[in-house]
This record gives structure tokens, sequence and C-alpha cells, in this order.
């Protein structure tokens, strides 16, 4: 027999507070169009985006990040010192070590609570709210700090005709805390990572310390390019249409309701072709709310549903309360979708 003491923590979750940063300065179209043979038309039917942020120097991952988490601790009405564990998703802090989201939890008040990075790329924000959910039903935390950030800016080729126009910066935040009802429903995630290299970054930093300038991308002055974010665009859109289209739906079946129950809609924004697919595949009521955050603030990966959602509640198109479906798809290639209640 086990001599350990069973945990015991809330008997489920859910969002208390969102909260979101978007960088000051607004790219369009016409900036991108500098660099890249293509026209804002072309833009626009490939992928439906209109402008992106993008950040400036002083607008660092945890610049962001700090800025997005205060919104989120004021709307969820706690404290800063009440965080038990921060959770920051992000591939574009560049420090290997220490994790950023020791930095944020100081720079937020939080005190001394766990804090770490993940790596999952446009599903980091699912993946997070699933860690979330988990360490407060555990019962190792009450009150946690989920944060998806980016600066994509700083990973884009804006020489790639393909990616050039799809990236933006910015910062999305939400508390999970105890509830006495389900909030949060059984996440459906996974990973396949047979088809890893069709996102993927253009060269390892290992390369620029070999030196070896013939392995390195350079650009049409002949200079070294700095690694950027690269995908086989075809085949991401194929997947994410057909494959992930079948794990919102399974989604649904584990919350054990239907399509005609939701309220909201808020895929990871991506590409506004994908989200009406999805949309259309999942024969989505009229009724149903569809985030289309895209179109003004570009693929922003792990913020991207944090900072959809914060802007559906803040421009009364949702509700709090209302039932959302949220999922997040993308480099790895990996999943993570979920139905919960909006804050």
């Amino acid at each position: 027999m086990s001599k350990i003491k069973p945990s015991k923590g809330a008997p489920y979750a859910r969002i208390l507070g969102v909260g979101g940063y978007r960088p000051a300065r607004v790219v369009p179209n016409e900036v991108i169009l500098e660099k890249i043979d293509s026209s804002d038309e072309w833009i626009r039917s490939r992928s439906g985006i209109s402008t992106r942020h993008w950040a400036s120097p002083e607008e660092t991952v945890t610049a962001m990040s700090v800025e997005a988490s205060g919104k989120a601790i004021a709307d969820a009405g706690i404290t800063a010192e009440q965080i038990d564990a921060v959770i920051v998703s992000t591939v574009s802090h560049f420090k290997q070590t220490p994790a950023v989201a020791t930095e944020i939890a100081d720079k937020v008040g939080a005190g001394k609570p766990a804090a770490f990075d993940i790596s999952a790329g446009c599903a980091g924000f699912g993946y997070g709210l699933t860690l979330a959910k988990g360490m407060i039903v555990e019962g190792s935390a009450e009150y946690v700090l989920v944060i998806g950030v980016e600066r994509l800016s700083d990973l884009t080729d804006l020489e790639d005709r393909a990616t050039a126009f799809l990236f933006g910066d910015g910062a999305g935040a939400v508390i999970v805390g105890p509830s006495d009802e389900p909030h949060i429903g059984p996440t459906v995630w996974g990973s396949e990572g047979d088809k890893s290299e069709t996102i993927k970054q253009t060269v390892p930093w290992n390369d620029f310390r070999v030196g070896d300038v013939s392995k390195l991308p350079l650009n049409e002055q002949g200079e070294v390019k700095f690694p950027a974010i690269t995908q086989e665009g075809q085949a991401v859109f194929r997947w994410a249409v057909f494959e992930m289209a079948k794990v919102a739906q399974q989604a649904l079946d584990a919350a054990g309701i239907t399509a005609d129950d939701l309220d909201v809609f808020i895929p990871h924004q991506a590409n506004m072709r994908i989200i009406d697919s999805m949309v259309k595949t999942l024969k989505l009521p009229e009724h149903v709310t569809v985030a289309r955050d895209v179109e003004t603030t570009g693929n922003t990966s792990a913020a991207s549903i944090p900072l959809a959602m914060e802007r559906l509640l803040a421009t009364g198109q949702a509700k709090s309360g209302d039932t959302a479906l949220v999922i997040g798809f993308g480099a790895g290639l990996v999943y993570a979708a979920t139905v919960v209640t909006l804050p």
C-alpha cells in the first residue's frame, strides 16, 4: 500500500480573466510588398490578412507578456500574489535559458510561483491551458497564469513570398482558477511528427556557430539571413482544413455538446480560408460567432487564440458565459482543441 498522501485540488477549473497586448505599430500589406512580387489583392485572397502588428525594440516578449498579464489579472479579480504558476508558450524568445516565464512572473509581482516555458507552436495556448487545468484539479496550484506570446517579425523572411505576409507580434494571457462546475472540457491533443518538416525554422542556431556560410541562407545582397519560419503552404493548408476539423469535432464530442450548443468558435488565426473551411466542414450554425482576428492581427502563433478571445469580449461580439470551441494547430505538427466557458 502506498504511503503517499493523495493530492486534492478543485473539482474543476475555468478561465477567470483574459488580457491582450498588440504592438503599437500597424503594418499594412503595402509594406510587405516592398520586398516581394505580389499584390494586396493576392495577399487578402490567400490569407485574409490586411494588416499585422510588429513590435518595436522596446516591445519585447517579456514586456508584451507583462502588459497582457496585468489585464488578465485585473479581469480575473485576483492579485498577482495569488498566482501559483506561470506557463509561457513561445517560439520567439531567443535565450535558451532561463525560461522567460521566470522573468515575467517577477515583473508582474507574482512572488515565487512555478514558472516555465513550453514550445508547442500555434497549439501552445491549448497546451498551456490543459496543463493549468491539470495543476488546479491535482492541487498543486490554485491560480495559473497562461501566456501565449510571439515576436514572429523576428523570424520572418521578408523576401519569402510564401510567408512574408503571414506573421505578426503580440501577447495574450488568461488566468485559470478553481471552479465548482466544469468550464474547461477534455482536451483533444496530439502530434504528427512525420509532417514536422512542413513548418520549420530554416536553419538551426548551431549552423551559425560552425561559421560555414555555405550552410546558411543568403539574401539578394549576398548577406547571411537570420533564421526564419518557413512552411509548405499547400500541405499545411490541406492538413489544417481536413484533419483539424475532425479534431474540433472530437473536442465537441468529448465535451458532450454539438455545434448547435456553441456560441463562439475561436480557431488559431492562421488563415481566413482555413477558418472558413473549418466553419463549413463543422456545419456551424449561423448564430455561432467566429473569430476572424487574423485580418488585422496576422498569425501570432501561440498568442492568436487568447488575443482573438480578448477582442471578441472587448467588442461585445462574445459575452461572459458563452460556450466556445478553441483549437490551435501548427509546427510539429501539433494540435490541441477543447471547449471552454468564456470569462
